[in-house]
């Protein structure tokens, strides 16, 4: 099997999965995954859940329409994160319902809407959230405002939209999402409670010793 076709199972597979568990619902939610020849994508209107692996759009480098169903309407948003940052391989993009929730009581510019809690969220989320201000879904006027908060963070929320995470590869990128959504859910549930976070010496040390 191809690089690109074992890409293509596996976005699918992992969508599924994701589905599954109640990270998307209905069509909402999109991924996509870098290429040596350009960048696959989930297409328009189409459920993480019944993805088909031929079916999935496929953009050239240039980020134009090469093969496959219509992508997303959010491709600026996958463009914004992708160029900025050179490094990932893949981004998710989901309405998962409690970093969903933290976008509604955030404030926009805020940078550490979810304390660090945990070490997990540490390391596959890291020490920046950015909250990017509402706009309407599909408006490419957000693209700089998330391309700029993609240049240091590998995570963010859209106010009132959802979170996107970003990550070395198609399968970090898919934990880093599951762990921004289960830090959310824990936030949430210790809100008002004194729990106690890391400190910024523990905090440290996880970055220190793993990225």
């Amino acid at each position: 099997m191809s690089k690109e076709a074992d890409l293509r199972e596996s976005l699918c597979r992992l969508g599924a999965s994701l589905f599954a568990r109640g990270y998307s619902v209905g069509s909402a939610g999109n991924i996509s995954v870098r290429l040596d020849d350009g960048y696959l994508m989930t297409p328009t209107n189409s459920s993480l859940g019944s993805l088909d692996p031929a079916s999935l759009s496929k953009l050239a480098p240039d980020w134009s329409h090469v093969s496959g169903d219509k992508p997303t309407k959010e491709v600026f948003l996958h463009r914004a994160v992708l160029t900025a940052r050179a490094e990932a391989g893949a981004v998710v993009h989901l309405h998962s319902t409690h970093a969903t929730a933290i976008s509604c009581l955030a404030s926009p510019g805020d940078t550490a809407p979810i304390p660090p809690l945990t070490p997990y969220f540490v390391m596959r989320v890291g020490r920046s959230l950015p909250v990017v201000r509402y706009w309407r879904p599909g408006d490419a006027r957000m693209e700089p405002e998330i391309h700029a908060a993609a240049l240091t963070a590998r995570a963010m929320l859209l106010a009132n939209h959802g979170p996107v995470v970003s990550g070395k590869s198609l399968i970090d990128a898919v934990y880093a999402a599951e762990e921004l959504e289960e830090s959310a859910r824990l936030a949430l549930m210790l809100r008002g409670m004194g729990a106690r976070g890391l400190t910024e010496a523990e905090v440290e040390d996880l970055l220190g010793t793993f990225g």
